[in-house]
């Protein structure tokens, strides 16, 4: 295990050395929640085109569900791995370039948690009318994430364990609201029908 740990703070200060302060306020911009609030409207406009109302509001609910256990699930391993932050971690010091510091811990990412939930859950919700859309919902999970290495926040296993628990909770949301439209939609078919 140490020697798992060894490579993965040897790659994140790779990584991290990479930068330049020339382009730490637009990683910081990057890495912030706020900018990507268009994306998001767009997302949103992409499943009011596709699903009706009354299924937008379940796909709502299931986005909601996901990104909240996602988030909670990240922070019950923060606390519970308890591995510092590269920004924490007294063997980095003078190593690193120390962009921003977050909480204490990082294990795992949830900003890669989060941004691979959402990409996820999107493509499996619009793939079949959209193909491009997988390319593009992936890169950003992709930079988003790479963000946390570059500020100091995270190492890239903390970054991998989270995209791989976005990825898998996407599916599994997105699956569920999936089943749910589904069944909605039958029920409504067979109620007409009649």
């Amino acid at each position: 295990m140490q020697e798992i740990i060894h490579e993965d703070k040897s790659l994140f200060l790779f990584l991290n050395n990479l930068g330049s302060s020339s382009f730490d306020q637009l990683w910081i911009m990057i890495s912030a929640t706020w900018i990507w609030v268009p994306l998001y409207v767009i997302f949103l406009y992409l499943l009011f085109k596709n699903y009706q109302l009354r299924n937008l509001v379940f796909i709502l609910i299931f986005i909601a569900l996901g990104v909240t256990f996602s988030d909670q699930l990240a922070g019950i391993f923060k606390t519970g791995v308890a591995r510092l932050r590269p920004c924490h971690d007294p063997t980095l010091t003078g190593l690193m370039r120390d962009v921003k510091c977050g909480g204490q811990f990082g294990f795992y990412s949830s900003h890669a948690a989060n941004t691979f939930f959402i990409a996820t859950f999107m493509t499996l919700l619009l793939y079949k009318k959209y193909r491009f859309l997988p390319y593009i919902l992936f890169i950003w999970a992709i930079i988003v994430s790479y963000s946390r290495i570059y500020l100091g926040v995270h190492f890239p296993l903390d970054i991998l364990m989270g995209s791989l628990m976005g990825f898998f909770t996407g599916g599994f949301f997105a699956t569920l609201a999936l089943k749910v439209i589904h069944k909605q939609n039958n029920s409504i078919s067979t109620t007409t029908k009649s």
